[in-house]
């Protein structure tokens, strides 16, 4: 990412969050040498970021999952959360159901999970660098509360119907695509009509999103040369990362290891 009035090139990577493999390669590695600062989609060192994250993954107003589902649907669900991930609706029924889904991921992987986050936070770590985030956690959580709770349900039937079989096979295509930089590829399978939250509400969980992070990415960079890491999905397509900053005037290149 360069010109528009930046003195000196910025890096943007494309991660995914859950991943069997996040080791950072070379040519990676030789963009977080040549900047300054680390910038993610939120500030995930943060020491509150936890407690702020616990106190948004609850419905509002008393919901529970049993508001939501007929009895033998919630019998369903039951079942799978008891199978696979060794607790009872019971404990977790008033979860908003997207965090319920997001209990299950390392079940949806055949390996160990890793976070190229996690990896990133590190070298930052290393290199005495700031961690900086271009949305709040608040922002984040305000996603899962603007998607219908009915949709989210929807979403963690489903994946309670087949016991994750669904998500595994998606998963497993979600990281091929990423293994083979095809951005694109990964922004398609966001219109599968089977995951609703995502179908239907690419609105809020990336176009938005993506807007509102331009302007801050430019005040970054500007700043000082700056390595942004986001999820791989938020780059690609008319109303991408990578298309919007050139719509903003940046020059942005493709990076061959």
């Amino acid at each position: 990412m360069e010109g528009n009035g930046l003195e000196k090139a910025s890096y943007i990577f494309g991660t995914i969050h859950i991943t069997c493999d996040a080791t950072i390669d070379d040519g990676v590695k030789k963009a977080l040498d040549q900047t300054s600062q680390v910038v993610l989609e939120i500030d995930m060192d943060d020491p509150e970021m936890m407690t702020k994250m616990m106190g948004g993954m609850y419905m509002k107003d008393g919901k529970k999952i049993s508001d939501l589902v007929t009895e033998d649907e919630l019998t369903t669900i039951d079942a799978m959360l008891t199978k696979e991930a060794g607790m009872p609706l019971k404990m977790v029924e008033t979860m908003k159901p997207f965090f319920i889904i997001s209990m299950l991921y390392p079940k949806m992987l055949d390996c160990p999970m890793q976070s190229f986050e996690q990896e990133l936070i590190k070298i930052a770590q290393e290199q005495n660098e700031e961690i900086l985030g271009l949305e709040t956690i608040e922002d984040q959580l305000q996603v899962f509360e603007d998607i219908p709770y009915e949709d989210q349900v929807a979403d963690l039937l489903r994946t309670a119907k087949d016991n994750l079989a669904y998500d595994k096979v998606t998963f497993a295509k979600m990281l091929e695509l990423y293994k083979n930089e095809d951005i694109n590829g990964m922004l398609d399978m966001m219109d599968d009509e089977n995951n609703v939250s995502v179908a239907k509400h690419q609105d809020k969980l990336l176009h938005n999103r993506n807007k509102n992070w331009i302007s801050k990415i430019g005040e970054y960079a500007k700043d000082q040369p700056t390595f942004f890491g986001v999820g791989a999905g938020h780059l690609a397509g008319d109303s991408g990362v990578i298309n919007l900053l050139k719509e903003a005037g940046y020059k942005v290149t493709a990076v061959k290891n």
